[in-house]
């Protein structure tokens, strides 16, 4: 088996942990700087180039995608994928979940409860938006943030006022959501992997701060899910379309609420923090599917045969 891992960062926890995984199960391994990739396209012959030789086709890709270089990233991925590579995340889904408000319409559709979220431009009333909010205290997110950065709470009306006008002049997209006190700083992360929840923590934000991510200080333990979170986060992941992902929970009066689906969720604290082998189960999707993997073969079509009017006949 030949698997690629798409990383900016060959010395990260997430990655490393992917190349032993592999590297116990004897296949080969390489970790793949995605913007060092080149790709040539013609007529029914697609390749990618790194490091100025042609890359051997692979039988699966795991991709790491940063953030920041969405759109670079999932080009790679694209290409992987017209090349009949099982990728455990798809380049659309990829792209889904990156985009925080496409992601919360998807989930909207599909019945998945999340917290009350208004979107609005700066031509927008900001008494209008912070009524249909619900009102303060109120947290604002910059669409294009990540790990909790771009995350305000606001805790009045003139404090929501003044933060949106703020922001607004910057011509920044903003998300404002209730605020859900109950979590008391706290959320739930489920890692999912080919429809299965292999592993759960429950992160507390540092004193001081509502926002539970691990970047921004928060600490984490094993968490067992009760049955509507870990349905909640199977048919997050399904909405999603993600292989590999790690949907965030937070818990409120009315039940567990989603808050985003990531498609390149960290190891570290999940591994640590539960024990589990995380990467392993990674591999275990991979080994299931890689093989069995032919997305552009279609059955024929059985010819229907005609009837024939017997008066005619």
């Amino acid at each position: 088996m030949r698997v690629y891992i798409l990383s900016l960062d060959k010395t990260l926890y997430s990655t490393k942990r992917l190349v032993e995984a592999a590297q116990q199960r004897g296949w080969e391994v390489r970790v793949i700087d995605y913007l060092k990739c080149s790709i040539e396209i013609m007529k029914n012959n697609l390749k990618i180039n790194y490091l100025g030789e042609e890359l051997p086709t692979p039988d699966a890709i795991i991709p790491r995608i940063g953030a920041s270089r969405t759109f670079y990233g999932t080009a790679m991925v694209r290409h992987f994928e017209m090349m009949d590579v099982f990728c455990v995340s798809g380049s659309l889904a990829i792209k889904r979940s990156r985009d925080k408000l496409r992601s919360l319409q998807i989930l909207s559709k599909k019945g998945i409860d999340m917290p009350n979220t208004v979107f609005a431009s700066n031509k927008s009333n900001a008494d209008d938006v912070i009524a249909l909010s619900g009102g303060a205290p109120l947290v604002l997110k910059i669409l294009e943030g990540t790990q909790g950065v771009g995350v305000v709470l606001v805790d009045s009306v003139k404090a929501a006022k003044s933060v949106l006008d703020a922001f607004y002049g910057l011509d920044v997209n903003l998300l404002v959501q209730e605020y859900i006190e109950e979590a008391g700083g706290s959320d739930i992360r489920a890692l999912v992997v080919g429809g299965e929840v292999v592993g759960a923590m429950k992160r507390q934000g540092k004193e001081g701060d509502f926002r539970s991510n691990l970047h921004q200080g928060g600490t984490a333990v094993a968490y067992k899910l009760s049955r509507k979170e870990k349905s909640m986060a199977l048919a997050a992941a399904k909405a999603m379309g993600l292989g590999v992902c790690g949907v965030d929970m937070i818990p409120s009066s009315r039940g567990p609420l989603v808050m985003e689906v990531n498609s390149s969720p960290g190891l570290e604290g999940i591994e640590t923090s539960t024990g589990i082998d995380i990467a392993g189960k990674i591999m275990d999707y991979i080994e299931k599917n890689a093989h069995n993997h032919h997305p552009h073969v279609t059955q024929p079509v059985k010819k229907k045969k005609r009837k024939v009017d017997s008066i005619g006949a």
